[in-house]
């Protein structure tokens, strides 16, 4: 039996954008769609930041921002996203503020209940603590994943403070629990000084490959594409954004900004350049709108989301 068609967000011709429900991109509530290809989960969870707080706060940020997208055609795709596929905003996992080990395992169990019900999750940060429960989840629906992950931290350390689960290790983790392929996976916009001199080497004994951001400027972003495509191939893709891989000047709503970052013009240019690959699920993490300034982090995240949206609408085309 066919598919009925996609119920559409509210028409910002219709009803004005600032106006309507406070869904991301004002898109029906899941519970309002009788079947879903990507679900947008937010998870208000940052008990595991290691510098600034509030990326608590990063779901209603992105939701609130992506009222300035105009969400019918995406010219550059040659998509109507949401006349292609189902896309329903699932609310926001309740995550215990002040256990981490039960946080995560909240976490995962909403992503596992959410995949009876989805085909794919975008889920909207908190901090980047919340990858090790998301990867987990998805490992049970199609295993291993190709992880590319953007920032400006390798966020593979052993612990901080004694403490295993934090925004700067759940790629560890996740190396350790076999997540993620390790031929297949590589960090993007890494930059700034390191803990330790060993810090680049244990990383690369995880299987990740690195593209500094001296690598980008030195080479562009066709560049960068290539070696993202090439290491990819057809392995499902997990995308991990955290935020701070753009520069503070394009995103100082974070907890650890670092300077000399890529641009919000250039990450969405990679982006785009994965057009075809098997994009299974992703976060946008580490927005923090209380250092924000005009909600230009926000709309970042915002923009990043449904650039994701836009490459899985491509492959259902």
């Amino acid at each position: 039996m066919a598919k009925t068609p996609p119920i559409e967000p509210v028409s910002g011709t219709v009803v004005p954008r600032y106006a309507g429900p406070a869904t991301f991109c004002r898109l029906p509530e899941l519970r309002d769609v009788p079947y879903c290809d990507v679900a947008i989960l937010g998870i208000p969870f940052d008990s595991g930041t290691s510098y600034r707080p509030g990326a608590r706060f990063g779901p209603q940020a992105i939701r609130q921002a992506s009222r300035h997208l105009r969400t019918n055609f995406h010219p550059q795709y040659d998509t109507e996203p949401f006349k292609t596929i189902q896309v329903a905003d699932a609310g926001d996992v309740a995550c215990n503020p002040y256990n981490i080990e039960e946080a995560i395992a909240q976490i995962e169990a909403a992503a596992d209940e959410l995949y009876q019900h989805a085909g794919a999750i975008l889920s909207l940060g908190g901090d980047h603590t919340i990858a090790v429960p998301l990867l987990r989840s998805i490992n049970k629906v199609v295993g291993q994943v190709a992880l590319v992950h953007f920032d400006a931290h390798l966020d593979t350390w052993d612990t901080y403070f004694g403490a295993p689960y934090t925004h700067g290790t759940p790629f560890r983790r996740a190396a350790e629990e076999k997540l993620f392929n390790d031929d297949a996976s590589m960090h993007v916009g890494i930059r700034g000084p390191l803990y330790s001199r060993d810090d680049m080497a244990k990383d690369a004994e995880l299987g990740f490959k690195v593209v500094h951001c001296d690598e980008l400027q030195a080479h562009g972003v066709e560049h960068v594409v290539k070696r993202i495509r090439d290491r990819v191939g057809d392995h499902p893709l997990y995308l991990s954004i955290d935020i701070d891989v753009l520069d503070p000047a394009h995103a100082p709503g974070t907890g650890t900004p670092e300077i000399a970052g890529i641009t919000s013009r250039e990450l969405v240019g990679i982006l785009r350049g994965l057009q075809g690959l098997n994009l299974v699920a992703a976060d946008v993490v580490e927005v923090a709108p209380a250092y924000d300034h005009a909600e230009i982090t926000s709309l970042a995240a915002a923009t990043i989301a449904f650039e994701m949206i836009n490459l899985i609408a491509c492959r259902k085309k």
